[in-house]
């Protein structure tokens, strides 16, 4: 959620805490009490380009994974933003471009799917971010392109609503890198494009803010590729292009030790430009995208947890569109 709506860990109750990163939210009776249950609420599709810029919103609810379009739209149609989400709260559509580059930060409060736009901005107008979130603390929007390559990390945090500059930068200045959490742990911004294809994963660790880069690499170096997570044990990196083409693997970053595979599963055809958003402990989604032969996407492929299985949902998007950004709310965390 990215993952764009990620677990938050609970402060102070190590058993909890251990749990929660596992299987996402589950009630406790007490410390070390309760069971697991499954929470998660929905995943958002927000803009997007398929043909013109796209102001509208299509929600996915978990449930029984069917689609509706919000009656909110962003405030200005656009396409190529970053997504996070404060889960249970609400989600964040950070950027883009319509005719122009963005800086505006809209905000989608859960439950009632309203739309507000934030006092706050980007530090500069741009496009082509990566966006991850350290739930309930704050949602950061990594790198992109405003003309130039960008390597900075804005930080939202919540929930005043407050933006920063993180002294970290990226440790190259890549647009549409993928963007996901191990919430309460750390953020990753991967791959992206810089003077050249990357293959590096960056990580950014709560709350120091402190930038590493991992000795694991994507399989093969890539830009506009989509990351979700399943909070607590791994992030996810799909499609995506690079040097060699079109790309429908997935690698999976295993946490804690960041080590990285490729899934034997694969998207339903090669694509990128897809938004990414995740039900922590069930399923990461991805969502529209583009195809060299067939253009813009409007099916949703469905990753499930933790077998890494993938279907294609029967839902799919309002209108065939990339460059959506994505999002979730994961229920209560």
């Amino acid at each position: 959620m990215t993952r764009h709506g990620a677990t938050k860990g609970i402060k102070g109750v190590t058993g909890v805490t251990a749990l929660r990163n596992k299987y996402g939210s589950f009630s406790t009776v007490s410390a070390g009490g309760g069971g697991s249950s499954s929470s998660g609420v929905a995943g958002y599709a927000a803009g997007g380009l398929g043909g013109s810029n796209i102001s509208g919103i299509d929600k996915i609810t978990f449930s029984a994974d069917t689609k509706t379009t919000l009656s909110a739209t962003l405030t200005t149609a656009r396409h190529g933003g970053a997504g996070f989400a404060n889960s249970s709260v609400a989600g964040y559509v950070a950027g883009g471009t319509d005719s122009a580059n963005l800086s505006g930060i809209d905000k989608i409060t859960f439950p009632a799917d309203t739309k507000t736009t934030l006092s706050a901005t980007l530090t500069s107008a741009r496009q082509y971010m990566g966006g991850f979130a350290n739930s309930g603390v704050a949602g950061y929007v990594a790198g992109g392109f405003d003309g130039n390559y960008y390597n900075n990390i804005d930080k939202v945090s919540f929930p005043a609503d407050t933006k920063t500059t993180l002294s970290a930068t990226l440790t190259t200045a890549p647009q549409i890198p993928a963007g996901f959490a191990n919430s309460g742990v750390a953020g990753y911004a991967a791959g992206g494009f810089a003077s050249g294809y990357v293959s590096n994963i960056d990580k950014i660790t709560f709350p120091a803010d402190t930038r590493t880069t991992l000795s694991a690499t994507l399989t093969t170096a890539r830009y506009s590729t989509t990351g979700f997570a399943d909070s607590g044990v791994a992030g996810y990196v799909a499609g995506g292009s690079g040097g060699s083409g079109w790309i429908n693997g997935i690698d999976k970053i295993t946490f804690p030790a960041d080590t990285k595979t490729t899934l034997s599963a694969t998207l339903t055809i090669p694509w990128r430009y897809g938004a990414g958003f995740a039900n922590s402990g069930t399923a990461g989604y991805v969502a529209g995208g583009q195809n060299s032969s067939s253009g813009d996407i409007i099916a949703i492929d469905k990753v499930a947890f933790p077998a890494d299985t993938k279907t294609t949902l029967t839902a799919t998007l309002t209108t065939a569109r990339h460059l959506a950004v994505g999002f979730a709310d994961s229920g209560p965390l």
